[in-house]
């Protein structure tokens, strides 16, 4: 069940970054993201205050049970990490081609890895090191590619914003492993719902102050913002994407390197959307990038199994 809602997660998260470049072209991406905070908060404002007004039972999918601050504030730093992966992650989108960013998140299962290598002492197998070295290949062949389009990856800033994006992304992955890990097991062992619900508001508050210190006084000086009806769907698949990743994390036997690599087979979606309706160059050489990444989790999950 739990590798089901995996892929489910993944589907909807293609979409998730398809809706996310359509609305970053050309508009101002604070704003854009300062209104996906907010929406994905409106989403779970109910949820929270139907939980603490006793409208939602207990056993509801949708329960979040009450915290103190002991809990809270590991969801405050989730928050900080998150917002900066995105911050990074959507001012790269703008600027780079979807068949670009595309492959570049999806090595992210690799970075949990070595993540795990590193903190958590973890050793890797055969295939996982076979994984590896197919994502370091990849990311060559894909620096190559963009240099058709005038992409220097050395010299390419947003390239540098993708990738940290992906580097923040996977440190938080490897927290939500903490977070959700029982007590017995290391871990913090937090609901599932108290962690979405919460980051997504203290996202919205850190991005308000962005929005009023940073973007509003220099608004005239930037990239216009404009209202696209493609911002509501960011919201909307992403909420539901970590919903079904967080409910998959939950169920017994669930593994997060599994599901870490599921996740990214997103871009799948995200890649055809870029070639089939933004019309991106040199499909074909990404393509072969695209087939390494595959690969690359393919063993991935081989060594994890």
């Amino acid at each position: 069940m739990w590798l089901i809602l995996a892929f489910t997660s993944a589907a909807l998260l293609g979409f998730y970054d398809v809706f996310k470049k359509k609305s970053l072209r050309g508009n101002a991406v604070i704003p854009v993201l300062f209104l996906n905070t907010l929406f994905c908060s409106l989403i779970f404002l109910p949820f929270i205050l139907g939980s603490a007004w006793g409208m939602t039972d207990t056993g509801s999918l949708f329960y979040i049970p009450p915290t103190d601050w002991g809990a809270q504030k590991y969801i405050l730093l989730k928050s900080c990490i998150v917002l900066s992966s995105w911050i990074f992650g959507y001012f790269g989108m703008k600027h780079l081609p979807l068949t670009i960013v595309g492959p570049i998140n999806a090595t992210r299962p690799v970075m949990v890895l070595v993540g795990a290598l590193l903190v958590f002492g973890e050793r890797l197998n055969l295939y996982q090191w076979v994984g590896v070295a197919l994502a370091v290949l990849s990311f060559f062949m894909l620096s190559r590619s963009g240099k058709k389009e005038g992409i220097d990856f050395r010299h390419d800033k947003w390239i540098y914003f993708i990738v940290l994006a992906s580097v923040l992304g996977a440190v938080s992955g490897l927290y939500d492993k903490y977070l959700m890990a029982s007590p017995e097991n290391g871990g913090v062992g937090l609901d599932r719902m108290v962690v979405q619900s919460y980051y997504n508001l203290y996202q919205l508050a850190m991005m308000g102050v962005m929005m009023l210190l940073l973007w509003w006084p220099r608004r005239k000086q930037t990239t216009p913002f404009r209202w696209d009806w493609c911002i509501l769907p960011i919201s909307l698949f992403l909420s539901a994407a970590d919903f079904v990743y967080f409910y998959a994390l939950s169920l017994d036997g669930a593994m997060i390197s599994i599901v870490s690599m599921v996740r990214r087979g997103s871009v799948v979606v995200s890649f055809l959307f870029g070639a089939m309706v933004f019309r991106e160059k040199n499909l074909q050489s990404k393509a072969v990038d695209l087939v390494l990444v595959l690969l690359g989790m393919v063993f991935l999950y081989l060594g994890s199994r």
